[in-house]
């Protein structure tokens, strides 16, 4: 496993993180402690020290989780969490001050520290990376020592953009390839003032691991039923706004330029092909996807054939439908 360092935290990761939505769950299953158990074992045996939570995930237990077993594996991993979605509605008017505050002071509790690694702004409305009150409020909590460094989650482009207006160390973004704007739009800027890049969604939703076909089902209460135009959050978090068949066809077009039916490793490699990321952070429901995700840092670099290729399909299939949105 290599490392990277994150932007102005100088911390140095894992370039291979782990994303905890799915921590010991299949989306819209139940919370098996036991197997987020075994995922975190698994994460720190292959050297992962990069672990992404969110307040809401699996309903805060996977922030206690994690709680759990950092605390009883200290000084090995880095611990990003983000916040603001536990708003109802999630609405720029309820986004104040003390509101992150109270989200800050419950992360603390939940995972038993004292300190933050880092904590991020989770996807809020767009008035919201523009509001002074909001950051300086992460402002107070970093000279109070309550957190390390803060930094946003975002959707849109535009959002990391207005939001490097302040003193931000990270920006959590979905980059992969079938989302490849930020690489021309955010990516220089983010570079400019050294702030990190965490990319996200790296194998849309599992398209991107060459495994579905156009007549998977997906369980009613999985995000991949029931969001696909963004009926519950934001449709780009959801196979990364692609439409479900376009996206098994251009998997199917993926599969012929790298020769492979297993592109999950190839995709990921394919984001670490880019030195403004600082780490990918895919997820695992149990720990043998993690263990197959991270065979990406054992891979040799893409040519640059490969790597144009990659570029021409999005250029040809997918630029003119997802550009424009995010």
């Amino acid at each position: 496993m290599k490392n990277r360092v994150l932007g102005k935290t100088g911390a140095v990761v894992s370039e291979i993180g782990l994303g905890t939505w799915q921590l010991g769950t299949r989306w819209g299953e139940d919370f098996n402690k036991k197997e987020a158990m075994e995922i975190l074992k698994a994460a720190e045996e292959n050297d992962i020290t990069f672990i992404d939570t969110a307040d809401v995930y699996n309903g805060g237990k996977s922030e206690e989780t994690i709680g759990e077993y950092v605390s009883a594996h200290p000084d090995k991993f880095f611990i990003t969490t983000k916040c603001g979605r536990r708003l109802q509605p999630h609405t720029a008017e309820n986004y104040t001050p003390e509101a992150v505050s109270g989200f800050i002071e419950d992360s603390l509790r939940r995972m038993k520290l004292e300190k933050l690694d880092l904590v991020l702004l989770h996807c809020p409305p767009t008035p919201v990376f523009s509001r002074d009150d909001i950051f300086a409020e992460l402002d107070r909590q970093k000279k109070a020592g309550k957190i390390a460094d803060y930094g946003v989650s975002i959707e849109k482009v535009s959002e990391g953009i207005a939001a490097m207006d302040y003193d931000i160390s990270a920006i959590e973004v979905i980059f992969n390839m079938f989302r490849m704007k930020p690489a021309s739009d955010l990516f220089p800027v983010a570079a400019e003032k050294n702030v990190g890049i965490i990319a996200r969604v790296p194998l849309a939703s599992g398209i991107l691991t060459g495994r579905y076909t156009k007549d998977k089902v997906f369980g009613a209460k999985d995000h991949r039923s029931y969001n696909r135009e963004g009926a519950s959050f934001d449709k780009g978090e959801t196979f990364s706004g692609v439409p479900y068949e376009l996206g098994i066809e251009c998997a199917e077009e993926l599969k012929k330029i790298f020769n492979t039916e297993d592109l999950a490793p190839i995709a990921i490699r394919w984001i670490l092909m880019h030195p403004e990321v600082s780490v990918v952070i895919p997820g695992a429901s149990r720990a043998e996807q993690l263990i197959g995700n991270i065979r990406a840092a054992s891979l040799p670099e893409l040519s640059k054939e490969q790597m144009k290729a990659v570029s021409d399909l999005y250029e040809r299939r997918l630029k003119e439908i997802i550009h424009p949105q995010w």
